[in-house]
């Protein structure tokens, strides 16, 4: 079974310690929430994990990996930026994402429908709105499946609407034996294990919760 391991983790920012001896798991069919206030690391503790940065101190593992997957094809990560092609359509956006990333998931028009996309799939991602484009990235973690999903801020400039959608899609992902570690201000629509990040990064860095 796929795991993830957070041991002993500590980043600064320049003199600035962000969090340090942080220490948690997670598994299939679980969701962690990472909380805190602006500057207190959840985005820099997602790149760790999604092995953009290293870690100041201490080890990230992920254990259990099937069909010989590496940890980075293991995971998606949605971050401030949606990563999305400006200039092409959201039916092309989406239809690229399992010959970029692998692991085919469910077809562009069945993910299109689940984020209410459908009657946008053939206009230029450039002409969608903030909200739009978010649910767009949301519906490449369906075209191209991968166990662990990295999130920052995942409801992020959606209305209340899409944000019960992407709360829907979490809900699915974790029952269907997903993992979900989403960086977030704002409730995710899942039951959810808190981390929070400490203010000023003293002490182990992190309370855990419900």
């Amino acid at each position: 079974m796929l795991r993830l391991h957070v041991r002993d983790l500590g980043c600064s920012r320049g003199e600035r310690r962000l969090f340090a001896g942080l220490n948690f798991d997670a598994a299939r069919g679980e969701a962690i929430m990472i909380t805190g206030p602006n500057g207190s690391g959840k985005t820099t503790l997602l790149r760790i994990i999604a092995g953009f940065a290293p870690p100041e101190t201490g080890a990230i593992a992920l254990d259990g990996l099937e069909d010989d997957l590496t940890p980075s094809q293991a995971l998606h990560f949605v971050g401030h930026r949606d990563g999305l092609k400006a200039a092409l359509t959201v039916r092309e956006n989406l239809a690229l994402a399992p010959s970029l990333l692998g692991q085919q998931g469910i077809p562009v028009t069945d993910a299109a429908e689940r984020l209410d996309l459908t009657r946008l799939l053939d206009l230029p991602v450039a002409v969608l709105s903030a909200g739009q484009r978010r649910r767009a990235a949301l519906a490449r973690l369906l075209v191209a499946a991968r166990p662990l999903w990295l999130l920052d801020e995942p409801t992020a400039a959606l209305d209340a609407r899409s944000q019960g959608l992407a709360g829907a899609l979490m809900r699915d992902h974790v029952r269907e034996g997903g993992m979900v570690v989403a960086a977030t201000h704002l409730p995710l629509g899942v039951e959810a294990r808190e981390i929070r990040l400490a203010e000023d990064g003293s002490g182990p860095g992190a309370r855990a919760g419900r």
